[in-house]
């Protein structure tokens, strides 16, 4: 089950805690309403026949009632009895059983009628007449009818209530992560463009995320210092090479020609030339592919048949894969045309081409293929070599990296480098599969030109 995102995990915790909050008010709010609604009711009881002591007296041989004693107030029924239980004064209720005994003083609930009914009766003594009861009776189950209709009305409302604890928690909750959804888009465009110019730029907060926005800006800024010393040192490096390299190459090349040394002289005039050679290339790489990263290495655009750029080059490299036994073969497809800078694609044929013969197997193959896919140029360039760790694929396109330089080939892994920013520069991409010990297949894809989209 995928795992849910911090914003809905934090709107569901608080939605949770919304919920347990409101049922445990709630709970508590209907426990204590009924506590309270419940003694009201009893308090009620008990001050109405409190009541009574000053509205009963004995006058002229008549006993007086006085009309301000209530005989019905909120739910409560008042009489008055004799001793013999003579119905005197006030009324009871209709479905109530009104022959319970007196007793003085005492608060109780029965049963009557199929219902519960709280009954209090007290003894009175009227001067010069003698006791009388008053008593005072209500429905018990009025109170829990009240309660109960407010309890369904309640749990009526509990839903709306979660429903709108839920939508306020979860843009409460993204807005407050908002931020934290900045930092991420902005670092991910960062990865993928490879823009370490860009900042996050929040301002106005102090809280933890904006410090930590703070800290992922000046990380960004470091970072965009060390790769532009990189660069430069690289660029730099390359110019201030390349002149003492021609040298050397010149002047190895005039030994090698008039002065014609034999022996352990010749040997070693002849390295000299081969890694001065191999440095002037390397140095020819390290500059173009500086100049790549600062957006200076200009591509000079025309239409090129790359059908044919392909065979010329599988033809040159044939002579080199020979000398392995490696056979190459062709599968192109005539007349397809991309518009892009005819030396850059060479190279990166080539570059793709010298890669599968270096790794190639002894008496194997390298195929090379062309054909059109919709819009696009796609090529292929398999061999059945000793292929790529699988753990290494992703290696593959990075500056200087070789997993075995002994098979290099005498390279210094800068060639696949190219290769991705060729195809790149050109609109396209490229990609790797690889299988150990059967070989790989490196695809190449290029728009081709508007005239020859199909």
């Amino acid at each position: 089950m995928k795992r849910l995102s911090i914003t809905l995990r934090v709107t569901l915790l608080y939605t949770l805690f919304m919920v347990l909050l409101a049922g445990l008010s709630l709970g508590f709010l209907f426990h204590a309403g009924a506590q309270t609604a419940r003694q009201t009711k009893l308090n009620r009881m008990q001050s109405m026949v409190e009541e009574s002591r000053r509205e009963i007296e004995y006058k002229n041989g008549e006993l007086e009632i006085d009309h301000d004693l209530e005989a019905f107030d909120d739910g409560v029924y008042l009489s008055v009895y004799d001793t013999a239980g003579m119905p005197l004064y006030g009324f009871v209720p209709r479905d109530f059983d009104n022959s319970a005994v007196f007793d003085d003083g005492t608060l109780r609930t029965v049963e009557s009628g199929g219902r519960s009914w709280y009954l209090y009766d007290v003894q009175i003594q009227v001067e010069d007449y003698g006791p009388l009861w008053v008593r005072s009776v209500t429905a018990a189950d009025a109170v829990d009818s009240t309660l109960g209709a407010l309890q369904h009305e309640a749990l009526l409302v509990l839903p709306v209530f979660v429903v709108l604890a839920a939508v306020c928690g979860y843009f409460l909750t993204r807005r407050a992560f908002a931020p934290v959804r900045r930092i991420t888009q902005t670092a991910r465009e960062i990865g993928e463009g490879g823009d370490l110019s860009r900042r996050i730029g929040l301002a106005g907060g102090r809280d933890e995320i904006y410090t930590l926005a703070g800290e992922f800006d000046a990380m960004f800024a470091r970072l965009q210092q060390a790769f532009d010393r990189e660069k430069q040192f690289t660029d730099d490096a390359s110019h201030e090479l390349r002149t003492p390299t021609a040298v050397i190459l010149s002047q190895s090349e005039y030994a090698l020609e008039h002065t014609r040394p034999e022996g352990e002289t010749r040997a070693a005039l002849e390295s000299i030339h081969t890694q001065a050679a191999r440095m002037a290339a390397l140095l020819s790489q390290l500059l173009m592919l500086a100049r790549a990263d600062k957006g200076r290495q200009p591509l000079q655009q025309e239409p090129v048949d790359l059908s044919e750029l392909a065979e010329m080059v599988a033809e040159t490299e044939a002579e080199q894969a020979a000398a392995r036994q490696i056979t190459v073969e062709t599968e192109l497809e005539p007349g397809i045309t991309v518009l892009g800078d005819e030396t850059l694609l060479m190279r990166l044929l080539i570059n793709l081409t010298e890669n599968a013969i270096h790794y190639g197997r002894p008496g194997g193959w390298v195929r090379l293929t062309l054909h059109r896919q919709g819009e696009n140029a796609v090529g292929t360039v398999a061999d059945n070599g000793i292929g790529i760790a699988p753990e290494n694929l992703d290696k593959i396109w990075l500056r200087f990296w070789q997993a075995d330089p002994a098979h290099s080939g005498g390279g210094a892994g800068l060639g696949l480098a190219m290769v991705r920013w060729i195809a790149e520069a050109h609109g396209g991409n490229v990609t790797a599969e690889s299988t150990p010990g059967a070989g790989s297949t490196f695809t190449f894809t290029i728009p081709c030109e508007k005239s020859e989209k199909v």
